[in-house]
């Protein structure tokens, strides 16, 4: 689905992603760890086109779509979630997975005065996709609630809604865990596995809490100082050197404290 080619991005002197190589198959749920600062969303940002890389090339299906624009991406099903949810505060859940879609009829001009049964029948559809979307994820109950009134967590939930509204194909999800207490990251986590099975959708996960990923992701890819350092399962992510001195500094000893 994904393939990373040696890419780089430099901030000046500094070089948050240096040399980066990595594939993403298709249906996978792919965990992305590695220490703060190792190059984890940059990389995620360089990926989804919120940054052009110094050097390197990115394909998706075979087709090189290095540095293009998010809103190219998005229309050929290339999605992303932040660590810190943009959800638009004043408008209900429903209606913010209603903003989704592009391409919408109410858009125009010329349809707000001629086409308004065509908007009428499109914001029906829209309304009842929205409320299937928010069925699935066990949150219906907060349809009409203001978005920027719900909890960190269901905000998690609605960002992941939104790449329902649309045909995503990949989704990465940036710390979907953080601040979100453990019975909705298990709902979080219930939703991804069912989207991955029942509806085909890749992820990639960046996250910091090893349970979560365990329950998710095979394979799993580890950075550090802006390089992949291993790829594998969890367990055998656990057990190599080279990612227990990136974690810790330390030796095999102290390998079960890796991702605690």
């Amino acid at each position: 689905m994904i393939v990373v080619d040696d890419i780089h991005k430099h901030f000046g002197g500094f070089h948050a992603v240096d040399g980066a190589t990595l594939r993403i198959e298709q249906g996978s749920i792919t965990g992305l760890i590695g220490p703060n600062g190792a190059g984890k969303t940059t990389l995620f940002n360089v990926i989804a086109g919120v940054l052009k890389p110094t050097s390197g090339r990115v394909t998706m299906a075979g087709e090189d779509i290095t540095g293009l624009p998010p809103h190219d991406l998005f229309h050929k099903g290339l999605l992303r979630t932040f660590q810190i949810a943009h959800e638009f505060s004043s408008m209900t859940c429903r209606e913010n997975l209603m903003m989704v879609p592009g391409d919408q009829a109410g858009e125009t001009l010329w349809n707000t005065w001629f086409g308004r049964r065509r908007i009428a029948d499109q914001e029906r559809a829209l309304r009842a996709k929205a409320d299937e979307v928010l069925e699935f994820l066990t949150v219906e109950h907060l349809a009409d609630h203001k978005a920027g009134q719900i909890s960190g967590g269901q905000k998690k939930l609605l960002e992941l809604g939104r790449t329902m509204m649309v045909d995503a194909r990949i989704v990465f999800l940036d710390e979907v865990g953080a601040g979100v207490n453990r019975t909705l990251l298990n709902t979080i986590g219930d939703a991804i596995i069912r989207l991955n099975e029942e509806r085909g959708y890749t992820f990639v996960v960046i996250e910091h809490d090893m349970d979560f990923i365990g329950r998710l992701c095979d394979p799993v890819i580890c950075m550090a100082e802006g390089k992949v350092l291993a790829e594998g399962t969890l367990d055998e992510i656990k057990a190599n050197e080279q990612v227990i001195e990136a974690y810790l500094g330390t030796g095999l000893k102290n390998k079960d404290k890796v991702g605690a």
